[in-house]
Parts: C-alpha cells; sequence; structure tokens
C-alpha cells in the first residue's frame, strides 16, 4: 500500500520489496524466469507515472518466451540519462537440501538457520548470529540491486529529477546472457525515439570478494570479460583390440588440456588487479554408446578471462599453445608406433573452425554447408556449447581425411571486457560515492577497475575502431544462427559504466546473503547522491 505517497523510499519498503522479487522465482531456464517481467510490469504500473504513460514500460524478446524490461522515467526538460541495470534470473538451490523450500522466503530462511544443523562456514555463521544479514537466493545477486532500481526510479518520478532514469532488467545473465542482447537493439531504440543522451550506464550488482574472507566493499568502474575457447579432438576410429589402427580423441585432448589449465599465457594485470587463470570447464566424449571401437571425437571448452585482450588475441594465443600441444603429442604417437613397428599416421593437424568451413565449402558447396548445419540448429534442443562442437563434427564427419586434427573455435557466451577508469565523469563519480559512504555512514568503500563477477556491462560500451570481434563471429559455428552479439549496436551506445552495489556475501552458495543496513539505508542515498551529481 502506497504511504505518504511513496511506495519504496523508506528503508522497511525497500527491504519489503526486495523479499516480494526474491518470492518471484525466477531460476535460469524456468517458468518463474519467463513469468517474472510481467509481474514486475504490473509492480510498476503501481507508480502512478506509468498507469498514465504504460508505453514507457517495454519488453524486449530475448528467446524461449522471456523478455527484458525498460522502464523510462523522462524529464522533458533535458536529454540526459542514466541507465540502471540488472539482472533477475537466479541461479539453482540443489545446494540448500532440505531447507531448498525456504531458499525463496529470506525471512523465514534467516530464522531457520539460526536453529538448524546446516553446515554454514565460520564467518557464515558469524555474519548469521549478528542478525546484519538476511540469507536467501537471489538476496545478494542480484534482486538487491532491482529494488534499489526500482526505488531510484519512483524518487526521480516525485521529485522531478532533471535528468532522465531508464530501468533495465534482464533474464538469462547467469547462463547465456540472452536478456542483455535482446535488450542492447531496444536499448538503442529507445536512446533514438526519445533521443536520450545516455551519460552513464550504471549496473547495481553486489560487491564480490577478491579472496576468501574478504570483508572490503567495492564499487567497480568497469566490468572483466570472459570468452570461451573450445577444441573438437576429431581421431581416427579403430578396434580397441588393435589400439594402433587408429589414434583416439582422447589421446589428443590430454596434450590440450595440460596446457590449458593453469596456464598463464592470457594472464593480463592492471594496476594491480590480475586475471584469474583459465581451467577447463568441460571435457566431454562425443561417442553416444559403449562399444569396443575406440572414441574418435571428443571437446574441451575452456574459460578464459580477459582485460585487455581480444578475441584476435586470445585465438593467436590458443592456437599456438594448441600447435605447441599436438607437437608434443605427435612426438609422443611416433615414438610409441615405432616402440611397436606400426606405420605412423598422418601427422595431427591444428585448425581454426572457419579454416574447416572453407575446406568443406570447396569440397562440396556453401549449399551443402547450410543443408548440413540448419537442420541441426533447428532441431537440436540442448546446450549451445555443445551444439557449437556437434556442428564442427558434422562438418569433419564429410571431411575426415583431415584427420587426427584438433578443431579450435569459440562457444558462446563472449562478454568483452569493459574499463571506464580513465574517464573524467567515472573519476568524479567514483570520488562523490567514497566522500557519500564515508560522510554519511563512516564506511569504506574500494574502487576497482573491474568487476571481477562478470556482468551485463560487457556489452554497452564497444570501441568502433574494435573491429577484432570479427575473429570471433568467422570461429563460432552458431554465429547468426542461435546465438550473435549485436557489435554495431554497441558501438552506437559507447558511454561510460560504473557497477555500485550492495555489500553481500557467497553469491551462489547456500550462505549468499546481504547486508540490510548497507542495502537498505546506505545505498539510497549514496545512489541519489552520485546520479544528481551528474
Amino acid at each position: 500500500m502506497e504511504q505518504n505517497g511513496y511506495l519504496w523510499q523508506g528503508a522497511v519498503d525497500i527491504e519489503a520489496l526486495l523479499y516480494e522479487l526474491v518470492s518471484w522465482q525466477s531460476l535460469s531456464g524456468s517458468q518463474g524466469e519467463i513469468d517474472f517481467p510481467y509481474k514486475l510490469k504490473d509492480k510498476l504500473l503501481e507508480l502512478e507515472y506509468f498507469k498514465k504513460q504504460e508505453d514507457k514500460i517495454r519488453l524486449f524478446d530475448a528467446g524461449f518466451a522471456r523478455n527484458a524490461l525498460s522502464a523510462l522515467y523522462k524529464n522533458k526538460k533535458t536529454q540526459d540519462t542514466v541507465v540502471l541495470i540488472s539482472h533477475f534470473d537466479t541461479v539453482g538451490v540443489e545446494e540448500y537440501g532440505q531447507l531448498s523450500h525456504l531458499a525463496f522466503d529470506p525471512k523465514t530462511l534467516t530464522e531457520k538457520l539460526k536453529v538448524s544443523d546446516v553446515n554454514l562456514s565460520k564467518e557464515a555463521q558469524a555474519d548469521l548470529e549478528t542478525g546484519e544479514f538476511v540469507f536467501g537466493r537471489g538476496v545478494m545477486d542480484m534482486k538487491a540491486g532491482l529494488a534499489l532500481h526500482m526505488h531510484i526510479l519512483e524518487q526521480a518520478i516525485k521529485e522531478e529529477w532533471d535528468i532522465n532514469i531508464l530501468l533495465i532488467t534482464v533474464p538469462d545473465e547467469e547462463v547465456s546472457s540472452a536478456g542483455m542482447l535482446a535488450a542492447v537493439p531496444g536499448l538503442v531504440q529507445l536512446k533514438e525515439e526519445y533521443e536520450l543522451n545516455i551519460k552513464l550506464f550504471l549496473n547495481g550488482e553486489p560487491s564480490f570478494t577478491q579472496e576468501p574472507q574478504d570483508n572490503n566493499h567495492y564499487i567497480y568502474s568497469g566490468s572483466i570479460g570472459k570468452i570461451m575457447p573450445a577444441a573438437l579432438f576429431y581421431g581416427i576410429p579403430t578396434h580397441a583390440g588393435e589400439p594402433l589402427g587408429g589414434i583416439t580423441a582422447h589421446f589428443l585432448s590430454s596434450y590440450l588440456n595440460k596446457k590449458m589449465e593453469f596456464t598463464d599465457r592470457f594472464k593480463e594485470s592492471f594496476d594491480g588487479e590480475t586475471t584469474p587463470l583459465p581451467i577447463c570447464l568441460q571435457s566431454n566424449d562425443l561417442k553416444e554408446n559403449y562399444d569396443v571401437q575406440t572414441s574418435h571425437h571428443s571437446y574441451s571448452l575452456y574459460n578464459v578471462v580477459t582485460m585487455e585482450q581480444s578475441a584476435r588475441d586470445v585465438m593467436m594465443i590458443f592456437k599456438e599453445i594448441a600447435e605447441e600441444a599436438m607437437d608434443e603429442c605427435r612426438k609422443d604417437y611416433l615414438r610409441i608406433v615405432e616402440d611397436n613397428k606400426v606405420e605412423a599416421l598422418q601427422c595431427i593437424r591444428v585448425m581454426e573452425y572457419r579454416e574447416v568451413l572453407e575446406y568443406f565449402i570447396d569440397k562440396y558447396s556453401q549449399e551443402e554447408a547450410e543443408r548440413l548445419i540448419k537442420p541441426m540448429v533447428e532441431n537440436y534442443q540442448g546446450d549451445q556449447r555443445k551444439l557449437t562442437l556437434l556442428i564442427a563434427d558434422r562438418l569433419m564427419e564429410y571431411c575426415q581425411e583431415l584427420a587426427p586434427a584438433t578443431i579450435l573455435m569459440f562457444a558462446p557466451p563472449y562478454m568483452p571486457a569493459v574499463n571506464s577508469s580513465d574517464d573524467e565523469l567515472v573519476k568524479k563519480l567514483i570520488d562523490v560515492t567514497e566522500k557519500a559512504f564515508e560522510t554519511s555512514y563512516n564506511h569504506t568503500v574500494v574502487n576497482k577497475h573491474y568487476f571481477n563477477g562478470i556482468s551485463d556491462l560487457s556489452y554497452v560500451n564497444f570501441s568502433a575502431e574494435d573491429d577484432d570481434w570479427e575473429v570471433f563471429k568467422h570461429n563460432a559455428p552458431l554465429w547468426g544462427e542461435t546465438y550473435s552479439i549485436p557489435f554495431e549496436d554497441m558501438q552506437k551506445l559507447n558511454a561510460p559504466v560504473m557497477n555500485i552495489g550492495p555489500f553481500g556475501k557467497d553469491a551462489h552458495k547456500l550462505s549468499e546473503r546481504l547486508h540490510k543496513r548497507n542495502a537498505f539505508e546506505m545505498l539510497p542515498q549514496v545512489l541519489r547522491e552520485v546520479i544528481l551529481s551528474i
């Protein structure tokens, strides 16, 4: 019920709003994720402003019946605009075990944890006992950010701020960023329709720890990037009783996996911040059934985090590592066949996906390539990363003379890094943020150049001079099929970014929790000062 003309202005009201948002279960890939923006639209329509101007709330199709939502407060006197970004999908709740049914009921869950025998870490247990934190799935990552943005939007409307506020909240951030990829063309449309001058993209992701037991509250002037190099290992099958009559995909993959895992070849540092080392996220066989034929096709997916490296840079390093790995593999293989007095198979190739596609088209035709790929894309119901590898595998079925080979490509998602630390407005806003926390609450925040949790800010600030993404496009089998990135639209949005969100701990864990005073008292005042200082 609206009190004194306001819905979500007091700390108690914001807290209640958060709990309501959390109760709308919106797990990635669930019906709740589909329903969430419609519930949110109804919530926003409780504001008189949107009752009279419902067209200022928009939905943008993100595929699979999901939608991103935008809500615009437009002041007639100015084009200057701040875009507030959040996501509403959450990860699963399996780790809650017998308390899973309470994961979306923060107040009840927090009280239940106090008397349950759930094994919390010492730090989480200590925070629970203070009474300063509330626990639950999504309270930190990141429905608190959305609740705060709704508070700001209402405040701007009620007080008729001399700056436009455009709220954007999206699905699928936790999986493939389909929500933000759908929102970007919508943002361009709104920008052009209302002649908006976007001054800042302000995300509300929570403060993420830099290491275990880190109690610093961070704000961010950029967001780290992520790219996923992938490899299809295509060997030559044989009977298990005659192993040297072929070469297994697993033999090939073992060499590249060893070279890629924890390599420092992709490592980047910026002003004391360093990217995590790469790891193999998945390494599986593409053979569907068990029999005594050796496996001739398998794959690996690698997680590479970036700061300034482009897709071109990453592919260049990836290919160098793959060449070295296959050279070692080749030498060991030749030594084995020599010891066993067996004739060697041909050399082990390293090729980019684009080279395999070009070879296929030269051998057959462009039409034949489309005839093979289109039905796979249209009929496949599984994971996009697996489909990426299956497309390359299908092409290799028709080009087996290339085997044994390691085929390099990119799987979705690709999230370019962004850093606005040198922007003059961002420098000013960092100072405003730090002073607002210190002056009003004697609270210290630390600015980091890169948000280390990966965020949707990756898609709103892209250099107009950067065409290195073409390397990603030509080596991503799903490009233009079920996956693409609107780089041209991203270039039209090119504005500085910041992330100012509440303090919490343990995102994606059973002990996910939010500091209540920080979220419901401090952040509303700080965000107000930051935005009005623009």
